[in-house]
């Protein structure tokens, strides 16, 4: 198994992208700390994993206050012995415009998309210089944080800026044998999101139309969106010592979403 011995520290653990790249890494071996703000997130992902046979333990924590974040570090550390891998996934989605965005809710945004992965990244980058500990730090990003879309600013802006955070990150660690990446995914397939929250005893959420009045689905080159697992897949192999001459970059698992030219529509 590619990540055997290995303790994962994942953030947002909801049953959608979080919640893949936690199972995902718990099938490739590793023990996965579920860290969200939301209890049952991190308690109903941990459950999840030790049910399918694998190693996990359940962690509430704001990534956005700085003694919540140096404790959960200390718990996983005390539980695990220590950190290898961190995935940054907490996030707040969603957003108005420029025009209506007001104070409180940038802020709270950026807080959780860019604070919190500064904090996570800080703690557990401290613990593995401390134990001399090569390790892996996966950052999720998004498409929206590539290009401008209307009616997102905050999280446009937010995920635009954890892109440069990785390759600072990544030149600041390098010496210690941290490797920092990110991840971007896209709009994504929602029915393995669906059946995960099903598994883990929620009611059965219901489906939004792909994209609005867009169908995201004949927008990318490849015809469908990713799944979480799909994302997981390049978590796992980001976090394997397969990538361990590959730092500072960015890895794109969106259907071709960024590489296409703009006006063109693969499947009208």
């Amino acid at each position: 198994m590619r990540l055997a011995g290995k303790v994962a520290l994942v953030t947002g653990t909801s049953p959608n992208i979080g919640g893949g790249i936690a199972q995902g890494l718990a099938d490739a071996g590793a023990t996965v700390a579920c860290l969200d703000a939301v209890a049952d997130n991190a308690r109903q992902c941990a459950a999840w994993i030790k049910s399918r046979g694998g190693e996990a333990l359940g962690i509430t924590c704001d990534v956005t206050d700085e003694a919540q974040v140096e404790a959960a570090v200390a718990g996983v550390r005390e539980a695990c012995g220590g950190i290898d891998v961190l995935v940054n996934n907490a996030g707040i989605l969603g957003g108005a415009s420029v025009l209506e965005m007001d104070l409180a809710r940038w802020s709270r945004q950026l807080a959780v998309n860019l604070t919190g992965t500064f904090l996570c990244t800080k703690h557990v980058a401290r613990l593995m210089v401390a134990q001399g500990r090569p390790g892996s730090i996966i950052v999720i990003v998004s498409t929206a944080g590539h290009q401008g879309q209307a009616g997102n600013i905050g999280y446009c802006t937010s995920k635009s800026g954890l892109l440069n955070f990785t390759r600072a990150a990544a030149m600041d660690l390098a010496r210690y044998g941290i490797r920092v990446n990110s991840l971007t995914p896209t709009a994504t397939d929602q029915e393995e999101g669906i059946e995960r929250a099903v598994a883990w005893g929620r009611p059965r959420p219901e489906r939004r139309a792909a994209g609005g009045p867009v169908d995201f689905r004949k927008m990318v080159p490849m015809g469908r969106l990713p799944s979480p697992q799909d994302y997981a897949g390049s978590a796992v192999f980001l976090a394997s010592d397969e990538a361990a001459m590959i730092t500072g970059c960015d890895l794109r698992v969106d259907a071709g979403a960024i590489a296409k030219y703009w006006p063109w529509i693969p499947h009208p």
